[in-house]
């Protein structure tokens, strides 16, 4: 099994690293580590933290790739106290249909990506970001019902899909959508 890391920083920097074997597994205990002491920063300063990775080995004699990530948002709200937030992006989840294997732990890689996606509510309109690499305008596909944005797009092997939950009322009518460079906009007026 291969497991590549991207450090996304805190200030836009990356660094990739492929690891394999035993010092895969070794090296997400260390990085915990330093996880925990960035969201420790995080939380005395506010920012944002992001990191990805892929996965790829061959499991029962099929192949496989998963893609996964989060990043975590710290800062001021609009009433003054702090806000957490963590968002979890890739196609590598929880799987199994009961309580108890989800709690088990186990993980399953999907052929759909959960793409990386802030919401911001602003006042005369909800503004979602998406980050979509390799979609264009034409690919995406946004269905909008009552509070609930849907998002899927298909480019080649790679398919996405997102359901969010939008944070007030909005008016279909006011939509615009805007894709370019695998960046997603849709603005959607009160």
């Amino acid at each position: 099994m291969v497991i590549r890391k991207s450090d996304g920083g805190t200030k836009g920097t990356k660094e990739t690293k492929d690891v394999t074997g035993d010092a895969a597994f070794g090296g997400i205990f260390a990085g915990l580590a330093g996880l925990v002491e960035k969201l420790g920063e995080l939380a005395e300063k506010g920012g944002e933290l992001s990191r990805s990775g892929e996965l790829q080995g061959d499991a029962k004699g099929k192949e496989f790739k998963g893609v996964y990530g989060f990043s975590v948002k710290v800062g001021v709200g609009k009433e003054g106290g702090n806000t957490f937030k963590v968002e979890p992006f890739g196609n590598v989840g929880k799987a199994g249909s009961s309580e108890r294997e989800r709690e088990a732990g186990r993980s399953e890689v999907s052929e759909v990506r959960e793409p990386l996606v802030d919401v911001y509510d602003e006042d005369d309109c909800v503004l979602v970001v998406a980050e979509l690499p390799g979609v264009s305008k034409e690919e995406l596909k946004v269905e909008l019902a009552d509070d609930i944005l849907t998002l899927s797009a298909e480019k080649g092997e790679r398919k996405y899909r997102k359901e969010v939950l939008l944070p007030a009322a909005v008016d279909k009518a006011k939509m615009t959508v805007n894709c370019h460079d695998g960046m997603a906009e849709i603005r959607i007026g009160k």
